[in-house]
């Protein structure tokens, strides 16, 4: 519902007069369903984006990520973006990943068996897979 409202913000006018029948227009209405639809659409169809720094870290610590890891990741993103997570942090069996849930990219990664030895910052969300 959040991601509806996230929608819905920012592409309505704050300001809305009462609909009628001079002001209404279908035309409008037909807009606002396209761009809902786009919207939900490209969410659900985008794969999970490796950034440049995340690469480099997922090749200096060793990690793997093989089909799996990638839908579990991107599972994972789309129940926290449900949850209005932003920057979240996903925790699989294989390895920690932060990830930018907005736009599906993943940032940096972390062997799950140094979490111990890591701080982990400016995350909003936790979701372990």
């Amino acid at each position: 519902m959040s991601e509806i409202s996230n929608i819905i913000k920012n592409h309505v006018p704050k300001k809305v007069d009462k609909p009628n029948n001079k002001t209404a227009s279908k035309g409008s209405e037909k807009d606002f369903e396209k761009i809902l639809k786009n919207h939900f659409h490209q969410k659900e169809s985008t794969d999970i984006k490796i950034s440049k720094h995340a690469s480099k870290r997922l090749a200096e610590r060793n990690i793997e990520i093989g089909s799996d890891e990638l839908v579990k990741l991107k599972e994972a993103a789309g129940m926290l973006r449900a949850k209005g997570g932003r920057e979240s942090l996903i925790i699989t069996d294989n390895a920690a990943y932060i990830v930018d849930v907005n736009k599906n990219t993943l940032i940096t990664a972390m062997n799950k068996g140094k979490m111990d030895e890591n701080v982990v910052t400016n995350i909003d969300s936790t979701i372990f897979v």
